[in-house]
């Protein structure tokens, strides 16, 4: 009897969580554990990539416990992970040689500088990769970690170190250092990978002093990358996904062809626009990266990235103490009935797309004396909104030159997808419907999508475009005129932050 359950491994920024999908891609368990956030220095982000592993173990073992499930019974694993975030190994041990540095780290801005000022790098940077040069992506982060970690300058021209974002590492744990890999969609998050051609760019590798030999191979998102040792489950399962959280959700939201978008709302917002196979550089602060890939075929799709999406909830909670739970957010922002003209730019690690500044830091303005701590909560969600209003603006700039439909909806995926509140606001703001599926843990059920692609449990895309159902579609209602005060007021929120 053919197999009917995928696992998928979503490991995020905050928390490791382990999914099991029947193929029909209704959820039959789930299990998250967060874990530590490390905060060295300001601006810097560390995980700790050991306690990544062990929550991400544990909260599969449980997840396959909760639906009564053993090794044998799994068609095959899919990952999906947090994007960007960098780990350098020791190939003998499997023992890091530092900390994970995290996408949304800061440290790197000085070599950033250094590289934007060399004449028509950047320009280079972003025909080959498709990316802007930032401290966000993993190349820097390399570099970094080989300059100022003892030894890693040798180790790593030995061939003794091996790199890799968040699914490399976990591919490595899972088939006890077998299998060194990643896919297209992580491998085009590195500014180091021509994703026109699917092969690692040797000049940049040079310019920025990486060795090719710490370097993962890369294959498509879906495809046969191995087994895991049956140490960890009982039984090996084959491990058949893996793509970018964020190239996943897309995947997962069955967003296949050009001019179907997504936004994901979890510690960051990320808007995702599939455009197909052809290439396109951004003219409006955007980036182009690889989606998720079934084949050899470059698949592509303009993104925006905003830094702080959700995580400002988490300060409203941990930092400001305004609330007990993240989950009283909305009672607490529907008890006024709007932001008292306050405005909350969160750009506590700078400014993401279309902005693209790195030393940008939050700011809190329009305060009155009438001002309240519901006001600021209010203004804290409509940031995450106004934040990726302004991501697909620039979207359809980009659309309308490259000659490809404007976004006619916005799916909606990520924790902060449930709030009714953020959603209708967000439709408002877009002036097209923003539609909630019934499924919104698309990211995982991407990864799981693509694991079930190469195992023979689905046989096209148009199977799976036909698994995807609407919960809720949010259509808008504020007058345009409205609607176009209140992003002058962003825009002019944001122009003091930075000017500040």
């Amino acid at each position: 009897m053919a197999k009917e359950h995928l696992l998928a491994l979503d490991q995020g920024t905050s928390s490791s969580r382990a999914i099991v999908f029947h193929a029909s891609g209704r959820i039959v368990a789930m299990a998250q554990r967060e874990f530590r956030q490390l905060y060295p220095q300001p601006g810097w982000v560390e995980h700790d990539a050991g306690e990544i592993w062990d929550t991400q173990l544990a909260m599969a073992r449980e997840a396959l416990a909760q639906a009564q499930l053993k090794a044998v019974d799994i068609a095959a694993i899919g990952i999906t992970n947090q994007r960007e975030t960098t780990l350098l190994w020791q190939r003998a041990s499997s023992t890091p040689i530092h900390h994970a540095i995290v996408w949304q780290d800061r440290r790197t801005e000085p070599l950033c500088a250094q590289l934007r000022a060399r004449e028509g790098f950047a320009d280079q940077v972003r025909r080959s990769t498709g990316l802007v040069i930032d401290p966000y992506f993993s190349a820097t982060k390399i570099r970094w970690l080989l300059d100022q970690v003892h030894g890693a300058h040798v180790d790593a021209a030995h061939g003794a170190l091996a790199f890799g974002t968040i699914d490399s590492w976990l591919l490595w744990k899972l088939t006890s250092g077998r299998v060194h890999a990643t896919d297209v969609s992580n491998a085009s998050r590195t500014m180091l990978f021509d994703v026109r051609h699917n092969q690692w760019d040797r000049e940049l590798l040079k310019v920025l002093q990486i060795p090719d030999s710490v370097l993962p191979k890369v294959y498509p998102s879906s495809h046969l990358y191995g087994e895991t040792d049956p140490q960890w489950f009982g039984a090996p399962i084959p491990i058949a996904g893996i793509a970018g959280d964020q190239q996943s959700a897309l995947f997962g939201q069955a967003c296949f062809k050009a001019g179907l978008a997504k936004n994901t709302y979890g510690t960051g917002c990320f808007m995702l626009m599939h455009s197909g196979e052809r290439f396109e550089v951004s003219t409006n602060g955007l980036v182009t990266t690889a989606a998720a890939q079934t084949s050899a075929t470059p698949q592509f799709a303009l993104e925006g990235s905003v830094f702080i999406g959700g995580a400002v909830v988490q300060w409203l909670r941990d930092g400001l103490k305004a609330i007990a739970g993240s989950g009283e957010v909305q009672r607490l922002a529907e008890s006024v009935p709007d932001s008292g003209g306050v405005m909350f730019v969160p750009a506590f690690t700078g400014l993401g797309a279309p902005y693209w500044n790195a030393d940008a830091r939050g700011a809190i303005v329009g305060l009155t004396r009438g001002s309240t701590v519901a006001h600021i909560a209010r203004a804290a969600l409509e940031s995450i909104a106004f934040q990726s209003a302004a991501l697909l603006q620039a979207m359809a700039r980009d659309a309308k030159a490259a000659g490809v439909a404007a976004v006619s909806e916005l799916r909606v995926d990520g924790g902060a997808s449930v709030n009714d509140l953020l959603m209708q606001f967000q439709a408002d703001l877009l002036g097209i419907p923003v539609v909630r599926p019934q499924v919104v843990e698309t990211t995982a059920l991407g990864a799981a999508y693509l694991a079930g692609l190469a195992t023979g449990v689905y046989k096209s895309l148009d199977e799976l475009a036909a698994q995807w159902r609407a919960e809720r579609r949010f259509l808008p209602t504020m007058p345009r005129d409205r609607v176009a005060e209140l992003m002058q007021r962003w825009e002019r929120a944001v122009r003091q932050t930075v000017a500040a």
